[in-house]
C-alpha cells in the first residue's frame, strides 16, 4: 500500500489589529486582507460608508500597515547633517528627493528594483523635533512590509537601524468634517498642512498625526499606541459626524480618486511613468540618475513607455482587475487593474493601461466584460477632484 500523501500545511492564522474586537461589535463583516482579519463593512453597507466619508468623516483602521521609524546608529546631533546622513541610506532605493524633506514634511515615493519597476509605494517623513534629527518616519504598505523592511535594513547595514512600529494602532480620519472633529480631540492637527506630521500627547498618550490619506479628502492619519487604540477610536466615533468606514469603501474612495493599489496598478513590472506617476521621480535624482532602473525610467520620460495607466469611464456593468481593454475594433490593446461602481458619480469606472497611442482624454475604447463588448472612453484622473488641505488655502 502506497505511503499517504504528506498533510498540506495549514496557512497561518489570520493577525488582528488592537480594534478587532471593536469592528465585531460594531457589526462588521470581516475578510482576511494582507495576513489580517479586517473589517470589508459595517451594517450600513459600502456605498453608505462612501458617501459618508465624502460628506462628512469616515474612520478607518489601517493598523495593518507598516509603520517604522529609521535612525542613524551614530548620529552627530547635527540634525540638518544627520538628515543628509539618513537621506543618504534611503535614496538609493527609492525615486524621491529625501534630502530636500523639510522638518515635518511627509513625501509619497516608490520603492525600486532593479529594472526600474515598483516594489512599493509608500511614504517618508522628517521629524519636526530637531532631537530627532536622522531618523525617518516610514509607513509602507501591509502586504509588501516584510520584503520592504528587509530591504530597508540590508541597505542600512551598521549605518542605521529600522525599528517597526508593528506594536502600534493605525487610524484614519478621512472626510470633509475631519478637520472640525481633530480640532475638539487633538488641536494641534488642525495646523498640519497636507503631508506634515508632528508628534505631540492628547491625555498623555503620544500621537504621531499626519494630514494624509488614501480617500482624496482631506483628513489624518494617526499613529497611536496599541494600549490606546481603542480609546482613540471611541473617542473620535463619539462625534456624531464620524462613521466606521470598512476595506470596501476605502476601495471605491481610492479608485475614484485616481489612486493606484499595489498588487494591482502597481508591480515589480510597471515602471513609475507607466504608472503616470512621473512626479515621484524627482528632478534632483533625475538629473543625477542616482536610482535604480534610471535608464528605463529616463529613457521612457524622454521618449515613450510601452503603456501607461489611464481613468475610463465604463458603460454598462463594472469593469473589474483583470478585464481586457479593447480597441474600437475589438482588438485587445490593455487591462483594467482596478474597476467597479462609483458611488459618487453613479456610474463604472476602472483604471488600466493601454499604449500610449490610446491614453489622451476622450479617446473611444471598449472593455470586456463577462464575454461581452462594452464602451469605455479615457478620462483625465481623477475622477473625483481631490480636497486636500493645504496651507493657504481656504
Amino acid at each position: 500500500m502506497a505511503d499517504p500523501s504528506p498533510p498540506v500545511p495549514l496557512p497561518p492564522p489570520l493577525l488582528e489589529t488592537p480594534l478587532a474586537a471593536v469592528h465585531r461589535a460594531l457589526g462588521a463583516r470581516m475578510v482576511p486582507f494582507a495576513g489580517y482579519s479586517m473589517p470589508v463593512q459595517y451594517p450600513a453597507g459600502i456605498i453608505a460608508e462612501h458617501k459618508w466619508t465624502r460628506e462628512h468623516a469616515g474612520l478607518f483602521d489601517v493598523s495593518h500597515m507598516g509603520p517604522s521609524l529609521l535612525r542613524l546608529t551614530a548620529p552627530s546631533g547635527d540634525p540638518d547633517a544627520d538628515h543628509v546622513a539618513i537621506a543618504a541610506i534611503i535614496e538609493p532605493l527609492v525615486s524621491g528627493d529625501i534630502r530636500s524633506l523639510r522638518p515635518g514634511q511627509l513625501r509619497y515615493t516608490l520603492l525600486l528594483n532593479e529594472t526600474g519597476g515598483i516594489l512599493d509605494d509608500l511614504m517618508i517623513g522628517r521629524p519636526a523635533d530637531p532631537a530627532a534629527g536622522g531618523s525617518l518616519y516610514i509607513v509602507v504598505n501591509a502586504d509588501t512590509k516584510a520584503s520592504d523592511f528587509a530591504r530597508i535594513t540590508a541597505a542600512s547595514g551598521v549605518r542605521a537601524i529600522l525599528m517597526r512600529l508593528d506594536d502600534r494602532g493605525l487610524i484614519a480620519l478621512q472626510g470633509p468634517e475631519a478637520a472640525a472633529v481633530a480640532r475638539d480631540l487633538m488641536p494641534p492637527a488642525v495646523d498640519l498642512g497636507f503631508m506634515t506630521y508632528a508628534s505631540f500627547a492628547v491625555d498623555s498618550v503620544p500621537l504621531v498625526v499626519s494630514r494624509s490619506g488614501y480617500t482624496g479628502e482631506d483628513g489624518f492619519e494617526v499613529l497611536v499606541p496599541a494600549a490606546r487604540t481603542v480609546w482613540l477610536w471611541e473617542k473620535l466615533l463619539a462625534d456624531g459626524g464620524v462613521k466606521p468606514i470598512g476595506l470596501g469603501a476605502r476601495d471605491s474612495l481610492r479608485l475614484e480618486a485616481g489612486l493606484p493599489l499595489y498588487g494591482h496598478d502597481l508591480d515589480p513590472t510597471v515602471s513609475p511613468i507607466e504608472a503616470n506617476l512621473a512626479f515621484a521621480v524627482a528632478k534632483r535624482r533625475r538629473a543625477a540618475a542616482d536610482f535604480l532602473g534610471a535608464d528605463r525610467i529616463l529613457g521612457e520620460l524622454t521618449g515613450q513607455p510601452r503603456r501607461i495607466r489611464v481613468g475610463l469611464l465604463v458603460e454598462g456593468a463594472p469593469a473589474r482587475d483583470g478585464a481586457e481593454v479593447l480597441s474600437p475594433s475589438g482588438a485587445a490593446v490593455g487591462r483594467i487593474t482596478s474597476g467597479g461602481f462609483s458611488p459618487s458619480l453613479n456610474r463604472p469606472i476602472a483604471m488600466g493601461f493601454v499604449p500610449p497611442a490610446l491614453s489622451a482624454a476622450g479617446t473611444r475604447l471598449k472593455v470586456a466584460v463577462r464575454g461581452r463588448q462594452q464602451d469605455a472612453t479615457v478620462t483625465a484622473l481623477p475622477f473625483v477632484p481631490h480636497r486636500y488641505f493645504r496651507k493657504g488655502s481656504p
